[in-house]
């Protein structure tokens, strides 16, 4: 043939379905794809590439999924309770507002300077709970940090799909998704980059922020 390479997916021209129907059968649910030639060395480096056997890096950081993004990480906060920070316990006994945000400052700086968009979105329910209440009181560092933080109370949000955990997006590609205890305390995290969950996840995220209130305008009740 052409030195194309040709795989299921989507084409019809009709000299090429004839002859790729000799070397590779179709199921009913399968349609043909058309790849370019000039992508070869790098369907060959995957393709050459691979080990029987060989594993991969296992679970991938934050600081790995974070190295790689290059446009955009969202973080959508539902709970209403997490850990139990010093800092928090420091301020429900004193009333004293002191977190130190110089490591994330330091963390996001450069993802900020090529580029990366950072928004976080926090879905609480009203009255606050003390930890919404201490987590409003320090976001100043995340505003400061280069993030756009929105706040969107829970009573506005019973007509939205939203995902069952809390997570981080990044690029609309990848997820990490943070499944807590019942008690607030940190669980397990979760990962996918299947096209049809980033799509929904993407679809709910941008309908909750539209609704969300700009940090600066959202007041405490």
């Amino acid at each position: 043939m052409s030195g194309d390479f040709h795989f299921r997916g989507r084409l019809t021209d009709p000299a090429v379905l004839s002859r790729l129907d000799l070397d590779v059968t179709k199921s009913t649910d399968e349609i043909d794809i058309w790849i370019p030639g000039y992508m070869e060395p790098t369907i060959r480096e995957a393709l050459d590439g691979f080990e029987p056997g060989r594993r991969g890096p296992g679970v991938p950081s934050f600081d790995f999924l974070l190295e790689n993004t290059h446009r955009s990480a969202v973080h959508l906060e539902m709970r209403d309770v997490y850990d139990e920070e010093p800092e928090f316990i420091h301020w429900k006994r004193t009333g004293e507002v002191v977190y130190d945000f110089a490591a994330w400052k330091k963390q996001l700086a450069p993802c900020i300077k090529r580029g990366v968009k950072f928004r976080r979105l926090r879905i609480v329910a009203e009255p606050v709970s003390d930890y919404i209440r201490w987590e409003h009181a320090i976001s100043s560092g995340n505003i400061d940090a280069g993030e756009d933080l929105r706040w969107l109370p829970r009573s506005q949000t019973y007509d939205l799909l939203l995902p069952g955990a809390d997570l981080w997006l990044f690029d609309q590609r990848r997820i990490r998704f943070g499944v807590q205890r019942g008690d607030g305390s940190r669980g397990t995290y979760e990962f996918s980059s299947d096209p049809r969950i980033v799509r929904q996840v993407v679809a709910s995220f941008e309908m909750a922020w539209d609704r969300a209130i700009p940090h600066a305008d959202y007041k405490i009740h």
